[in-house]
């Protein structure tokens, strides 16, 4: 089954010891393309550096609301044109931790939401305990592309994000005894979705307490396969056109080695 995996944090010190033979090992096993994910200065740096060295490895920029405080504009400008850089994210808010005070978390998120409306880039939105409040603040900045990474809202909010024209995206958490997303998967069409590992974090069962990876990614995509009455080979062609369509994967990734000629503004 060919995959795209659309949530990775591969810079994380996790994969220290061994990140070079396990990315070799996930293109090796399917795996055709690996959108690693900032959230904040450090990682918006690492996860491009590490696309330098993978020729399907492409990246975002980005500050999580944990890192809202430490906001930094003009790097989201400049990482924004590197042709490497696919999106921006993740960002959102987060009510659940309280890491950042809630309205530098949404001052913060509405600046970078006008920036990916600025420069052409769709959204990855990171909603923890927030669903509404992400929604208004992505509507308000004229928001057309976005995906709600590990979608951890009801039937009802779902709706409410595929009529906005957005995507839903699903992780291992989809596997767990104590998920609440069956009704939510069937509902999804079947070009709104795509799937991700989030890793090292969220591993789908019976991996939870192990590190994750791109390697478990064919898990989500056989959970998905089960609820929906499908074909596991059906959903991973789904999500494969889904995540290429959505993060504008470059047909020639060679030539995706230099600065973007600007924003659209």
């Amino acid at each position: 089954m060919k995959l795209i995996e659309t949530h990775a944090h591969l810079d994380h010190p996790d994969f220290d010891a061994d990140r070079e033979a396990l990315i070799n090992k996930c293109f090796g096993t399917g795996i055709e393309y690996i959108i690693n994910v900032a959230f904040n200065k450090e990682t918006s740096l690492s996860s491009l550096e590490l696309t330098k060295k993978h020729l399907h490895i492409f990246s975002t920029v980005g500050f999580h609301p944990h890192d809202a405080q430490d906001f930094d504009a003009e790097l989201v400008k400049k990482l924004a044109r590197e042709k490497k850089v696919l999106a921006i994210g993740e960002i959102g808010l987060d009510f659940f931790r309280n890491l950042s005070p809630f309205p530098v978390q949404r001052d913060v998120f509405a600046n970078q939401a006008h920036l990916a409306v600025e420069y052409d880039l769709p959204v990855v939105v990171h909603d923890r305990q927030a669903h509404q409040e992400c929604y208004n603040i992505l509507k308000n900045e004229s928001v057309k592309e976005a995906v709600f990474h590990c979608f951890s809202g009801d039937i009802v909010f779902a709706q409410q994000v595929l009529d906005a024209g957005w995507m839903i995206s699903f992780t291992g958490s989809i596997t767990y005894a104590n998920s609440q997303l069956d009704d939510v998967i069937r509902l999804v069409p079947m070009d709104r979705f795509m799937i991700e590992t989030d890793c090292p974090y969220l591993p789908p069962h019976p991996h939870r307490g192990k590190r994750n990876s791109p390697l478990l990614l064919h898990l989500v995509a056989e959970k998905i396969a089960e609820i929906k009455g499908i074909t596991p080979t059906q959903v991973a062609e789904a999500s494969f056109d889904n995540s290429h369509r959505f993060f504008r994967i470059p047909a020639d990734p060679v030539k995706a080695t230099h600065h973007k000629a600007g924003h659209k503004k």
